[in-house]
C-alpha cells in the first residue's frame, strides 16, 4: 500500500462544468419578455428589458418576443403594439377572463403552458411584486434556474446567459449560469437598464396561444382592487430629480433638510439603509441593493458613504452630487460632482440658492 495521500479535490470551476445541453432541451431557442400588465397599463420595467431582450437576441441570432397574458380585448392588442415598438420582433398573446386581474396560480398555469409549448431559451420577468411572484412559480413548476434581481445580463462565449447580480449583502457581483437546464430565467429591477429608444410603426407578428383556464378552478379570488397611485408611498424609482440623505445628517430632525430641498426642485426624496434601519424614514424611500434602483436626472446625495449596496442603486442616474465631509468616501469615486462639506450646513444655502433662482409658479423647476 502507497502511503502517499490522495490530491485534494479543488472547487469545480465554470470550465469543469458539462455545457452540452440534454438533448430535450436543444430545441429551445429565441428570447422572451413576460410584458407585466396591470388595468391595461404595461409597467415601464418591461419595456427597459425589451430594450436588453433585444441585444441578447441579435448576440445570439434570434428572435425577441413579447409575452402578454390578459383578459380578452383592447388592452392586450395594446401592449403587444408597444412590444414592437420597443423592439419585439413577434408576441404572444394569452387571452382568458380568469387572467383579467393577476393571481399567481392561473398566470403560472398559462406561461408554464406557454413555454412547454414554445420552448424559449431565455425567459425575462421585471423583479416587481408581481414579477417576483410569477418567476418563482414558473421556475419551479418548469424546475429550472432563476436569478433574481440581475444589475447587468449578458452572453457568454458558449452562448450561455451570463446573469450578473450583487451577492453577500451587495459587496460582491457575481454572475450566475443556468448551463444543463432551459429555460434560462432572470429577473431585473426596474430601473436598472435604460429604458430603449421607442421606435414608432414597428410592426411584429402576433402568435395566439389558448389555454384552458376555468374560474371554478383557481383558488384566489380578487375582491376589491387598490391602485397604488392612490396611496401617498412615493415614486422613487420614476422620478428625474432625488435628493437622498444619509448617516452625515446625524439626527432625524436634520432630515428635514433634505426634504426641504427636494420640496424646492419638485422631486422625490430617498434615504440610505441606515436612515431606515433607524426608523428615521420609511422604508419605501429607502434607494440600494435592498431598496429602489433609481435612474434620475440628477441625484443629490447628502451625507451618504457611497458602499457598493447604495451604488447598485444609483449609478445610473445622469448626474450624481455627493455632499460629504469626507473627500475619500466611496461615493466620491463615482459621483459626477463631489462637494467637500458639511451637509447640514450646505443644504440650507443650496437650498434658499434654488428657492430665489425658482419661483413657486415657475416653469423652469428641474423636476415635474
Amino acid at each position: 500500500m502507497s502511503d502517499q495521500k490522495p490530491a485534494p479535490q479543488t472547487a469545480g470551476s465554470r470550465a469543469s462544468m458539462k455545457k452540452e445541453l440534454p438533448e430535450k432541451f436543444r430545441a429551445h431557442q429565441h428570447v422572451w419578455v413576460f410584458m407585466e400588465m396591470e388595468r391595461g397599463i404595461v409597467h415601464p420595467v418591461s419595456f427597459e428589458l425589451l430594450g436588453e431582450g433585444r441585444k441578447l437576441a441579435d448576440k445570439l441570432g434570434v428572435e425577441l418576443a413579447g409575452v402578454v397574458m390578459g383578459a380578452p380585448g383592447e388592452d392586450v392588442k395594446r401592449a403587444a403594439k408597444e412590444a414592437f415598438a420597443y423592439g419585439a420582433d413577434l408576441c404572444y398573446i394569452v387571452e382568458n377572463p380568469v387572467l383579467a386581474d393577476y393571481r399567481n396560480e392561473p398566470f403560472s398555469r398559462g406561461l408554464t403552458q406557454l413555454v412547454n409549448a414554445h420552448k424559449p431559451e431565455i425567459l425575462l420577468l421585471g423583479a416587481t411584486t408581481l414579477g417576483r411572484d410569477l418567476a418563482g412559480s414558473v421556475a419551479t413548476t418548469l424546475l429550472t434556474g432563476l436569478t433574481a434581481d440581475c444589475t447587468e445580463l449578458n452572453v457568454d462565449d458558449d452562448k450561455s446567459l451570463a446573469a450578473t447580480r450583487p451577492t453577500f449583502g451587495g459587496s460582491l457581483l457575481c454572475t450566475i449560469y443556468t448551463l444543463n437546464y432551459r429555460p434560462q430565467m432572470a429577473t431585473v429591477r426596474p430601473r436598472v437598464m435604460a429604458m430603449p429608444q421607442r421606435q414608432e410603426g414597428r410592426e411584429g407578428r402576433i402568435a395566439p396561444f389558448s389555454v384552458d383556464l376555468q374560474e371554478s378552478d383557481i383558488i384566489t379570488k380578487i375582491l376589491s382592487f387598490i391602485p397604488d397611485r392612490d396611496s401617498n408611498k412615493s415614486n422613487l424609482a420614476f422620478a428625474d430629480v432625488v435628493v437622498a440623505g444619509g448617516m452625515g445628517l446625524q439626527s432625524p430632525e436634520n432630515f428635514q433638510l433634505v426634504k426641504n430641498l427636494a420640496a424646492v426642485l419638485g422631486a422625490e426624496f430617498g434615504a440610505s439603509r441606515p436612515l431606515i434601519q433607524k426608523g428615521w424614514v420609511t422604508s419605501d424611500h429607502q434607494i440600494g441593493q435592498t431598496g429602489k434602483t433609481i435612474r434620475p436626472k440628477l441625484y443629490i446625495a447628502a451625507g451618504i458613504s457611497g458602499a457598493i449596496q447604495h451604488r447598485v442603486g444609483v449609478e445610473g442616474a445622469d448626474l450624481i452630487v455627493a455632499i460629504n465631509t469626507d473627500k475619500n468616501a466611496p461615493i466620491m469615486d463615482f459621483a459626477h460632482l463631489g462637494i467637500v462639506t458639511d451637509a447640514i450646513r450646505f443644504l440650507p444655502a443650496l437650498t434658499e440658492a434654488f428657492r430665489k433662482k425658482f419661483s413657486p409658479h415657475s416653469n423652469d423647476r428641474l423636476a415635474g
